[in-house]
């Protein structure tokens, strides 16, 4: 069995050899005095020598930090590039910076401290937090270069894996060369056109949730959107990659906390709302890391905080794995594992019945499904949490697009994928949807290599050294009024269906990235897509009307009153954007809906 050592141990051990190093180098200076200048020795005063003792160590890490930066801006010169501008902070490591960005989450709404310094700085700075430098961009031209034409030139990194490794293992989304090529051809065949459009997996799980929605709203409550859509995609995804899932609809909606049943001990200690809590935490937890950068264990030094919860979603798992090992075996009486290629999925195979073909490593197949879970559950529930969120907050585009649903399926056959395909104001609210709220707000890789980012407005390129994180933000690129538009901070869904399609997006794809792009664009796009789809589908044929309900929302999670009147979207959010991993709504999404009477349809 391994043992999990606290992370303060193995981070301190990496950095033994130069922690040790300046201080056997004060001892032998001590030693070298008091053996060849004894009459020097006995004039240095004991408290010097501790002092020296004691200062030695931050005296090295600026030293380093000074010599790492002069020679980072001797390579830029050598190349006729320029570094990047940095954050101007005046404490030791930049503690400043990391105190305003923990005040941010707290009390901010998300990225505005990034978007005040891309306004000081330019779309591309550089963060330097613990002495370890971070290049930010919101830049479309950098991020293709990341993501799609210097692909080589970058990966997630050691330093990503180690801060995700409690939660995403080796998985997909944490691995890069042959591991992650391993894991991206297990994966891919069970993708395919067909899979993905088999509605009927979605139909049971969304008629489960509408007819639960019905229930809670004739009992005259509230109902938290963001709930129903996790649940939805949590039991819908567990469906999907294990052939049975946690069955968190069965543990009822949760009341508005004005609500004597929203304590009820039996609903928040089901099985399905405990694991259900322990995944979002663990995601928190492991995202909260990337402030700290490599220095993460210090904020966690004796257990990692994703520990508690992580052994709740693995007493999940873990048996439904092993269940898939015995089964694969038990069928091929033994046979050898480890294909290589694309693997034909044969017909009601779910992901793991898929991945057992290629390993029986229990671990990695564990890793891969919850890495698959988390981007199949995290990223529909977003879009059917902010669509709905939009849909309240513009009637109009409410209106319009349940009557393309009544015209195009009726108020209630299940839609197909080609009613879908038909179906373009659908598609455009879901991609606007997407623009503001992005899945994944903030995303990161690191430089294998040192390379040169071409300059902008015939300004010399910039200089990236090699190994060093490389955060992009897409959240704040959607939302750049110089790549959409004077209206890019507005819901507008008519910014893909008209003019402005072709003057901004065409000609520069690359400044709407919802599912990320190049050789790692997401395998779940599609399916993404049709989940969404279908459940906007289904619950606008049941509901005439959505209206926020502020009373019903947790005061804890509504926007300070200090927003207000503050420009761009924050001085109109009624609710509060949040992000670990995937975005979410602080607090959920309290909405009320009229149902739908037959002359309405």
């Amino acid at each position: 069995m391994a043992i999990d050592l606290p992370p303060i141990l193995p981070y301190a051990f990496e950095r033994l050899p130069r922690l040790i190093a300046p201080l056997a180098l004060v001892y032998a200076l001590r030693k070298s005095i008091e053996a060849f200048t004894p009459h020097v020795a006995a004039v240095i005063p004991g408290w010097l020598w501790a002092i020296t003792y004691l200062f030695i160590l931050p005296l090295q890490v600026a030293l380093g930090a000074q010599y790492a930066d002069w020679r980072d801006a001797r390579e830029a010169r050598r190349h006729g590039a320029v570094l990047v501008p940095s954050v101007k902070d005046n404490t030791p490591g930049g503690l400043g910076v990391l105190r305003s960005m923990n005040s941010s989450r707290k009390n901010g709404y998300l990225a505005e401290i990034a978007v005040q310094r891309s306004k000081e700085l330019g779309n591309t700075f550089n963060i330097n937090i613990l002495w370890e430098n971070r290049i930010f961009t919101s830049e479309p031209e950098y991020i293709k270069i990341i993501l799609a034409t210097e692909f080589d030139s970058f990966e997630k990194g050691p330093g990503f894996f180690h801060q995700m490794e409690s939660l995403l293992g080796t998985g997909v989304f944490n691995s890069d060369g042959d591991m992650w090529k391993f894991h991206r051809s297990m994966t891919r065949p069970f993708f395919s056109k067909e899979r993905i459009s088999h509605f009927e997996l979605f139909g049971r799980h969304a008629d489960d949730a509408i007819s639960q929605l019905r229930a809670r709203l004739k009992q005259g409550y509230a109902v938290d959107a963001q709930d129903i859509a996790s649940r939805f995609t949590l039991d819908s995804a567990t469906e999907f990659l294990f052939g049975q899932n946690v069955h968190s609809l069965a543990a009822g909606l949760p009341y508005p906390y004005t609500a004597p049943e929203s304590r009820d001990q039996a609903y928040t200690q089901h099985p399905a709302n405990v694991f259900a809590r322990a995944f979002a935490e663990a995601q928190l937890m492991a995202a909260l890391r990337g402030r700290y950068g490599a220095s993460w264990p210090l904020n966690e030094p004796w257990r990692l905080k994703t520990a508690p919860h992580m052994r709740i979603v693995r007493n999940f798992i873990d048996p439904i794995v092993t269940e898939a090992i015995a089964k694969r075996r038990a069928t091929t009486q033994g046979a050898s594992v480890g294909m290589k290629g694309d693997r034909e999925v044969k017909e009601g195979e779910t992901l793991l019945d898929h991945l057992v073909n290629y390993t029986d490593d229990e671990r990695v197949l564990r890793d891969e499904t919850l890495n698959i879970m988390i981007a199949g559950r995290d990223t529909t529930a977003n879009t059917i949490t902010f669509a709905t969120y939009m849909l309240a907050e513009h009637p109009q585009a409410f209106k319009r697009l349940r009557e393309e649903i009544l015209t195009k399926v009726g108020p209630s056959r299940r839609p197909t994928l080609e009613d879908m395909r038909e179906m373009k104001y659908l598609r455009a609210v879901i991609n606007e949807t997407l623009r503001l709220y992005p899945a994944v707000p903030f995303n990161i890789r690191t430089s294998r290599r040192a390379l040169l980012l071409p300059g902008k407005d015939g300004k010399p390129p910039f200089y990236i050294p090699a190994r060093t994180r490389v955060p992009y933000s897409v959240f704040i690129m959607h939302r750049r009024t110089d790549l959409w538009g004077p209206d890019a901070e507005e819901f507008d869904p008519d910014r893909f269906l008209d003019e402005r399609l072709h003057k901004y997006l065409t000609p520069n794809p690359f400044i709407f990235l919802p599912f990320n792009a190049g050789p790692r664009i997401c395998l779940g796009q599609q399916f993404a897509y049709h989940e969404a789809s279908f459940f906007l589908i289904r619950l606008l044929q049941s509901f005439s009307k959505i209206e926020l309900s502020p009373q019903a929302q947790p005061p804890q999670s509504k926007p300070p009153q200090a927003w207000q009147g503050a420009p761009g979207k924050k001085g109109k959010e009624k609710i509060w954007p949040k992000g670990h991993l995937t975005m979410y709504a602080e607090g959920g999404l309290w909405v009320t809906m009229e149902e739908a009477q037959d002359e309405q349809v």
